[in-house]
């Protein structure tokens, strides 16, 4: 009897349908209202029904916050990340992480020609198997010896476990280090201190 090949998981089957969409002349005030309504990262800037840039929290962090700019007086179109990298809907799952890696986002706006069809997240990989996190991410030093001694290294991004937005998320796990990243709370309720 012939062994039955695995189904390939392809992304419309588990992108979000409708992204967050706006106009490229919202100011950045207006994005990050819209993203916190809809608790979500990133806006895709649409002109013409055409998908232009996206604006994504570290678009808030690199080109406002850090150059002190009032987001009142900042144009979508002056911030957004463009051209877009995109995916197509009947990729797979594991060509889309290939690619999130490769181009280092976490975000892929899923396009059928120039229309906008829906949004692949990390989250969403992570959503349907939270192992796939490492087709989306480069592991650096999996194979070296664990410095004990390091302090842990602390990320901004969506905790795995609460899915809510974190300025200091860390890798969990002892010493492996291969554990989820967790925000301040999730830690708290899940990693026991040894010393206790």
């Amino acid at each position: 009897m012939a062994m039955e090949r695995a189904r390939d998981i392809y992304v419309d089957e588990i992108m979000t349908k409708v992204p967050v969409i706006g106009g490229p002349d919202l100011n950045a005030r207006d994005l990050a209202i819209l993203m916190r309504s809809w608790k979500v990262g990133s806006v895709i800037i649409i002109e013409d029904g055409t998908p232009l840039g996206i604006v994504t929290e570290r678009d808030f962090v690199e080109k406002i916050m850090a150059r002190d700019l009032r987001p009142s007086e900042v144009l979508a179109r002056d911030v957004m990340t463009h051209p877009l990298i995109t995916i197509d809907p009947q990729a797979s799952v594991a060509e889309a992480g290939r690619k999130m890696s490769r181009y280092r986002v976490r975000r892929l706006p899923v396009v059928v020609g120039d229309q906008l069809v829906g949004m692949l997240t990390e989250n969403d990989i992570t959503k349907l198997s939270p192992s796939l996190i490492e087709i989306t991410r480069e592991w650096r030093g999996i194979n070296t010896p664990v410095d004990l001694e390091r302090e842990p290294t602390s990320l901004s991004g969506y905790c795995e476990n609460c899915e809510n937005f974190s300025y200091d998320l860390r890798q969990t796990g002892g010493a492996s280090g291969r554990g989820p990243l967790l925000c301040p709370e999730c830690r708290e309720i899940f990693v026991r201190d040894p010393a206790d």
